[in-house]
């Protein structure tokens, strides 16, 4: 069997952009997706109240697993080494769509989802760190945090971008994928949308 995952977190989300990249990627292999699986749930939930964790349950040997990123399959990397685990002992095949990953029951796939998820982890960890000590060495320096009063983010985090949020949003793109395209919130992109391109909302 093969089976298509879509996870997103919250009911504001969509996951419509995740089922277009997997059709996408089934269609040039060749796979048939037999089952598709979707949810609206937090990874940091316990994977036993998971609809993902009753597939991992009842998948077998064989069985193949399509996810637009590894990320859809947990939060941390503890979480994400365990199912990848399971997997490859069931000999299950996992593609993941934007890291190009066929993780299988074999060695290099081993090695290779350890340290994926391994950098993953330790970079997240360092700019969490770093963004710390930046944020303390300014306030000891006496300089005011937050953002300048009367100006927005979105100006600064989006001007010279209209053109490509455009053509984004005329390929229904949703506001939520955009924002995570262009590395900003959902939000920045909504306000952007309204206060500079009345166009398009």
């Amino acid at each position: 069997m093969n089976y298509g995952y879509i996870r997103v977190s919250t009911d504001k989300q969509t996951t419509e952009n995740q089922r277009y990249e997997i059709d996408k990627y089934v269609a040039s292999r060749n796979i048939l997706v037999d089952e598709w699986i979707e949810e609206t749930i937090s990874a940091t939930k316990k994977l036993d109240d998971r609809k993902f964790g009753q597939l991992l349950n009842r998948m077998q040997k064989g069985d193949q697993l399509v996810v637009t990123e590894l990320s859809r399959l947990g939060r941390n990397l503890m979480q994400i080494m365990s199912i990848l685990h399971l997997c490859m002992e069931k000999e299950i095949q996992v593609y993941t769509i934007k890291e190009h990953y066929e993780l299988g029951n074999n060695i290099n796939s081993k090695v290779l989802a350890f340290a994926f998820g391994l950098s993953a982890e330790i970079e997240r960890n360092l700019i969490s760190q770093r963004t710390k000590e930046a944020l303390a060495r300014r306030k000891a320096e006496g300089v005011i945090l937050g953002r300048p009063k009367g100006r927005k983010a979105s100006n600064l985090k989006l001007s010279g971008k209209e053109d490509q949020i455009q053509q984004l949003l005329s390929k229904r793109i949703s506001v939520s994928a955009i924002g995570r395209l262009l590395g900003v919130h959902r939000l920045t992109v909504t306000s952007f949308i309204k206060e500079k391109m009345n166009e398009y909302s």
